[in-house]
């Protein structure tokens, strides 16, 4: 029997509002799988840490990606951010919004946090799908727009350390929900391409140009090892 698992996830199309928002759509499309009533603009606004770029003596210093979005998502100029960003993110919304059909004994009111967030960086494409896409979680990916070349650069200083950091263009984000013998499947929220797959050394290749990140969530006490 060939392999082949697919998660039927909500789907956000990230073109006009959020043009280097991808991160943040693909959270918020994970949440709304969980059964989180919450909208892009709820979590770019009230939950996903952002900082912005200035010049200093000539020079450029900005944020850093694994403590920051750096820029803002409805900025078509903006960069993005690293995953310790999405799941700092996440854990705070999981740990204060309601999930649908999880009240507890005394009803909705009481909020009983059922899912945390678990930075992923470093775990392969091939296991991440057997510890969650095989047990019906979606998963937020790193990878490159369109599935293309990475390319290395811009720099900047850091502003809380001052050392050059160097970003890896076409960076983008997306919500792993499935595989098959030949590939993965995400939801991709770049100009509406929906549901796309891509081969799997392709899709491999790319994930680790973008430093291997990933996030998933798990319930509680639950967490892989």
């Amino acid at each position: 029997m060939s392999e082949f698992v697919l998660i039927d996830a909500p789907y956000i199309d990230q073109s006009g509002a959020y043009p280097t928002g991808c991160e943040s759509v693909s959270a918020v499309m994970l949440l709304r799988f969980l059964g989180v009533e919450i909208t892009v603009d709820e979590f770019i606004e009230n939950y996903l840490d952002k900082q912005g770029f200035e010049q200093r003596d000539g020079e450029l210093y900005g944020p850093d990606p694994r403590k920051y979005f750096c820029g803002s998502p409805y900025d078509e100029d903006s960069f993005g951010c690293y995953a310790p960003v999405i799941a700092k993110a996440l854990g705070k919304v999981l740990s204060e919004r309601t999930v649908k059909g999880a009240a507890s004994e005394k009803g909705r009111k009481e909020h009983i946090p059922v899912y945390e967030a678990v930075d992923e960086t470093g775990t392969p494409l091939s296991k991440l799908v057997h510890r969650y896409i095989d047990r019906g979680m979606p998963v937020v990916c790193w990878a490159c727009i369109n599935m293309r070349e990475p390319i290395i650069g811009p720099q900047w200083r850091l502003m809380d350390t001052g050392e050059i950091f160097t970003w890896v263009s076409n960076e983008h984000c997306m919500l792993l929900v499935g595989y098959d013998e030949k590939g993965y499947y995400f939801n991709d929220p770049y100009e509406g391409n929906g549901l796309v797959h891509y081969p799997k050394d392709m899709a491999e290749d790319r994930y680790r140009a973008q430093h291997m990140q990933a996030v998933a969530a798990v319930r509680k006490g639950e967490r892989e090892n």
